[in-house]
Parts: structure tokens; C-alpha cells; sequence
């Protein structure tokens, strides 16, 4: 794994470090003008006991992309309406992701799906939001093909009408697993490979829940990227699906930021389009350096690589808690909670802006302690 000065790790194609040294340039050209998106959505495999840590049962589950919204917007705030999931270890990466959007001075755009909930910050409205989340992946029916094909040609249309590149984030919930089933139904072989927010990730009881959900849908031999997200995926990777294509339609780059779910974003396209290198030369991969200590990421990465013959690259970003005095902060560093909300992407584009990992660090330390005063964090008893 190839590093730069920064402490900026490569993964996937290493092959060409000038291509790598290229791809900072076009980050660092680009680093105040980007466009970022969190969407945050709902789906009921989130419900599943022991299938996620973005929350501690599955009720605060429920709550955690709104509240993840909420924080990445105003950081921490005496009049926050949504209380932040207890975690049973960890913090929520939104805390990164809020302090280095204001760093680098990016206002993000929230697009909720399936949240059944109308939040009172601004948000892309794109779908009647008494849908509700999709369900869960079991049923081998998470949506109906219509509602798939609706949030794609939203997506197309955003995408086709930036005037800037794209930085595409997610808060899902249950969102690993939607992606190993989307992955696994393309041939991927990933049940060892995916990441989960959890400590240990629950990889026994998610293979037992794509295999019942893929078994389920009995996809024929003719199957497309919609059928499948209509299977067993969730209403982010309609919707994001569309807007990479629609961002590279218009030639502008684009981040994926974050992790697995990230790359069962890329698969779909992969396999919807008959794309020329060139389409995705432009694409990048970004997550937090967690995520891609024990190389599954890369792993999955150059799976897609051989697969569909293209040269996609990750970039880590370099910011770590290890000079933390707080045990939430410190727990990454164990290998807790890893990602989310875009929080490689975006610390990321901190770091190519000049920021140190001790300012970061710093700030994320003082949110933290006002968030805590605050009460911005669930007790178990409200859960």
C-alpha cells in the first residue's frame, strides 16, 4: 500500500504512482468546490438484532441517520432536536465529518429516503417519504422495481446538473449488509470480506441473511442492476447509483466516500453500463484509514478490478485518534464504529487543505465534550 507525505494510503490499482500523485492534484484543484451529499435511508434489515453498531438495539437504530444529518449540519448544538444513538463503543463519525466540512467550508445537501420522518433542516425532497424504509433483504423484495427505477432518474438528473464535482455520502443503517447481498448476487465472492461497523463484524449471521434474502428473490439468469437493489438492496443505492452516472454524464469527478457500501455502488454501475475506462477514470474510492487496516476493502476492490477489467483506486485519509484523551475517540484506533457519513472523503479533503491531524483532533475533542454536556447523546433508558 503506497503512501504519500500526508500519510495518504493508496489501495486497489497501486500499479502507477503517477496516476496516484494525479489524482491528488485533481483533489486538491477541487477541494472547496466540491458538492457533498449524505444521504441518509431506512431500510428494515437495519432491524435485525446484532446485524449493526449504528445504535445499540434496534429502535435507536431508527433514529441514527437522522440524528447523524442533524449533527454533520449543526455539530454540537443546545437545540438539537434528534439525540445521537448510544453506541456500546465509539462515537459517531458524523463528529469528523462536521468538523471537516466546516474546516474546509462545504455546507452538505441532505437527501432523506425512506426515513418516514420530515426533517426540519434543509433536505432534497425526491420521493413521497409515507414509503417508508425499504424492507428488509430477507424477503428477497426490499422494493418495487418502480420505486428503484424513480430514485435512479433522480439521481441521473442531479448528477447531469452539477456544475461541480460530487462527494457522495451515506448514513444506512444495515447498509453492509444490503451491499454484500447486492455484491453476492453479481458473484462476488465478499461474505469474509465486508466490514461492519461492529467490532467484530457479524459475519455468520449476515451470510444466513443474504443467502435467505437472495434464495428469496430467485433472481433469473437475465437479472439487471435494478432487479437486484429492488432484491435485496435499499433506497441509497437506487438513488446514488444514478448520481455517479449522472456526475460522470456531465464530466465532473466524483468521491465515494466511505466503504463497502461505496463499492456495491460502483458494481452496479459496472454491471448497468458497458463503461469505458475512462467513464470511472474520475471516480475515486475514499475511506477513513480504519477501514482498510485489515485490507478486506482492498480485497473487495480488486475483485471489481479483475472482474470488470477497470483500474479503480482508494485513497485512506490519514487522520487518527491516537493522541485522544476520550475513550469514544480511542476507540477507533480498536477498530469501533471505522466509518460513516462520509467521514474519509470529507477529513480527507481537510488534510489536502493544510489541516493537521492535531486540529482535527482537537476540535472533534471539543465537540465531543459539548455534546456531552449537552445530552446530545442518548442514555440507555431512552433508547
Amino acid at each position: 500500500m503506497y503512501s504519500t507525505e500526508l500519510g495518504i494510503n493508496f489501495f486497489g490499482n497501486e500499479s502507477n504512482k503517477k496516476n496516484q500523485l494525479n489524482k491528488i492534484e485533481i483533489l486538491k484543484k477541487n477541494i472547496n468546490n466540491f458538492k457533498i451529499f449524505l444521504v441518509i435511508a431506512g431500510t428494515n434489515t437495519s432491524q435485525i438484532p446484532g446485524i449493526s453498531a449504528a445504535g445499540i438495539n434496534a429502535k435507536s437504530r431508527r433514529k441514527t441517520a437522522l440524528a447523524d444529518a442533524e449533527f454533520l449540519l449543526k455539530g454540537a448544538s443546545r437545540d438539537h432536536k434528534y439525540k445521537l444513538p448510544l453506541l456500546n463503543a465509539g462515537v459517531t463519525p458524523a463528529l469528523i465529518s462536521h468538523v471537516c466540512s466546516k474546516l474546509i467550508n462545504n455546507y452538505p445537501v441532505i437527501v432523506p429516503l425512506g426515513i418516514g420522518v420530515k426533517p426540519y433542516f434543509n433536505h432534497l425532497v425526491l420521493e413521497d417519504r409515507d414509503l417508508g424504509p425499504s424492507n428488509c433483504l430477507t424477503t428477497g423484495k426490499s422494493m418495487t422495481k418502480d420505486r428503484v427505477v424513480n430514485l435512479y432518474e433522480k439521481g441521473i438528473e442531479i448528477g447531469k446538473s452539477s456544475k461541480q464535482p460530487i462527494l457522495i455520502s451515506e448514513c444506512v443503517p444495515g447498509g453492509t449488509t444490503t451491499a454484500q447481498a447486492v455484491m453476492e448476487a453479481f458473484g462476488l465472492p465478499v461474505s469474509n470480506l465486508v466490514g461492519s461497523s461492529l467490532f467484530k463484524a457479524p459475519r455468520e449471521l449476515r451470510r444466513k441473511v443474504v443467502q435467505k434474502g437472495l434464495s428469496n428473490a430467485n433472481l433469473k439468469t437475465d437479472f439487471d442492476s435494478f432487479d437486484v437493489v429492488a432484491a435485496v438492496g435499499d433506497p441509497f443505492q437506487a438513488f446514488s447509483m444514478g448520481l455517479l452516472i449522472g456526475a460522470r454524464l456531465a464530466k465532473q469527478p466524483v468521491i465515494l466516500s466511505g466503504g463497502s457500501q461505496m463499492l456495491a455502488i460502483i458494481l452496479l454501475v459496472l454491471e448497468f453500463l458497458d463503461v469505458e475506462n475512462d467513464f470511472i477514470e474520475d471516480v475515486l474510492i475514499a475511506t477513513t484509514g480504519w477501514l482498510v487496516k485489515d485490507n478486506s476493502l482492498n480485497d473487495i476492490l480488486n475483485l471489481i478490478n479483475e472482474k470488470y477489467n477497470v483500474n479503480l483506486l482508494g485513497l485512506a485519509s490519514p487522520l487518527n485518534f491516537k493522541s485522544s484523551k476520550y475513550k469514544e475517540l480511542k476507540d477507533y484506533e480498536l477498530g469501533h464504529v471505522k466509518e460513516g457519513v462520509g467521514a474519509g472523503g470529507i477529513s480527507l479533503l481537510a488534510f489536502l487543505d493544510g489541516f493537521k491531524n492535531e486540529e482535527i483532533v482537537s476540535l472533534c475533542q471539543q465537540n465531543l465534550e459539548k455534546m456531552k454536556s449537552l445530552g446530545q447523546i442518548s442514555l440507555d433508558k431512552d433508547c
